[in-house]
């Protein structure tokens, strides 16, 4: 009505970005807490725990014989990738006696990342194994410690017995920059699936 107030209507709140839950999965001691660390944009929430003597003849430590704690529920962290996209990561244990929290781990999990140690890629096997047979779409991060990275990406590609389809990228699990790379990679490859299964008739 003229000459009356009326109040503005209020501004379009903005969208809610997209939340993708991944998994951060791999062998026992290949870096998955370190990588959660590096890259979450919080604080992130850690269950670990020291290694003690009972664990000496169930935990295999040849070739991390430095490590000193071990996670034993999960890791959480979060990183916003773009305004429409926010990742949730959940690091998994490694060791064989909690493999068995995995399973809960991965209901809703989009896609995971499978770390594997260049010094003990054996130790990730069950994790590549895991996730073929859930058909969870994953990336192969090669991570090397110190900076070293003696192999090539096709000879671990050849040795895991991975398809093309499957990205095998090098990375530093410290770095930031470098697992956010890795995060980017498993999200082109998400894209990349979803518009196949989209394209298939039926």
């Amino acid at each position: 009505m003229a000459g009356s107030d009326t109040a503005a209507p209020p501004a379009a709140s903005a969208a809610a970005p997209d939340t993708v839950k991944i998994l951060i999965a791999g062998g026992f001691g290949v870096g998955k807490t370190t990588m959660v660390g590096a890259v979450s944009e919080i604080t992130p929430l850690r269950t670990e725990e020291p290694l003690t003597v009972a664990g000496l003849d169930v935990d295999d430590l040849k070739g991390i014989e430095e490590k000193r704690a071990t996670t034993v529920a999960l890791d959480f962290g979060r990183i916003t990738i773009g305004d429409d996209l926010v990742l949730y990561l959940f690091g998994t244990p490694g060791q064989q006696r909690f493999w068995f929290m995995w399973n809960d781990l991965a209901i809703g999990a989009l896609g995971a990342v499978v770390l594997i140690d260049v010094r003990r890629p054996e130790s990730s096997f069950a994790a590549v194994d895991f996730f073929e047979r859930r058909g969870i779409p994953f990336v192969v991060a090669v991570n090397g410690f110190h900076g070293v990275h003696p192999y090539p990406t096709e000879e671990i590609r050849e040795s895991l017995a991975l398809p093309e389809s499957v990205p095998v990228v090098l990375c530093d699990a410290r770095e930031r920059a470098s697992c956010r790379d890795v995060l980017i990679a498993l999200i082109d490859r998400l894209i990349d699936e979803f518009t196949l299964r989209s394209a298939s008739p039926g």
